[in-house]
């Protein structure tokens, strides 16, 4: 297990994600129309704000409050709660709690990719950049059958490779938008 991702630039968010299996599942569930820096500041945010990040504490608690407390941790607080809490319920009931159960449990790279699907917020490229992250970064051996061609949060051990990531992601977004563009 790594002791920190590099996906922020505070040291202790990155550590957080990296140690705390629920931090890096709400990182990527707020992954979206954010900067990945914003996304997985997220989850230290909720942290400090609430006192604990763990899937009954965030499934128990209001959060559209503390999502919209300056400076908001989503540039959509409401619904953003709501998909946390959603990810925190499951995970709650689903696993006892126990977010790392997510890929623990999973015998292959199928019964992975069916249990990344069921999480709320969870779509075909999350599943690939999770199951990247779970097998380039914790060596995840079922994420292995995960991972996408492209360039995905999987690849990104530093500060230098995460700006080279974003570059490549902008690259490997147009070529996509081109490509499903009708001529």
């Amino acid at each position: 297990m790594p002791d920190r991702l590099y996906f922020t630039d505070s040291d202790e968010a990155n550590a957080l994600i990296a140690a705390d299996a629920m931090a890096l599942l709400v990182g990527f569930v707020l992954d979206q129309q954010v900067t990945v820096q914003k996304a997985f500041s997220g989850p230290l945010a909720l942290r400090e704000r609430l006192g604990a990040l763990d899937a009954a504490t965030l499934a128990s608690a209001d959060l559209e409050p503390v999502f919209r407390e300056r400076p908001a941790i989503h540039r959509f607080p409401a619904a953003m709660a709501q998909r946390v809490h959603d990810l925190a319920v499951h995970i709650r009931d689903a696993y006892d709690g126990d977010a790392a159960r997510v890929w623990t449990d999973a015998a292959d790279a199928g019964a992975l990719r069916a249990n990344l699907a069921a999480l709320p917020g969870f779509g075909e490229m999350k599943i690939k950049a999770l199951g990247a992250v779970l097998a380039k970064r914790f060596d995840v051996a079922a994420a292995d059958g995960l991972v996408p061609w492209h360039p995905t949060l999987g690849d990104v051990d530093s500060r230098q490779a995460l700006d080279d990531y974003k570059a490549a992601k902008r690259v490997h977004k147009a070529e996509w938008t081109k490509a499903r563009s009708p001529q």
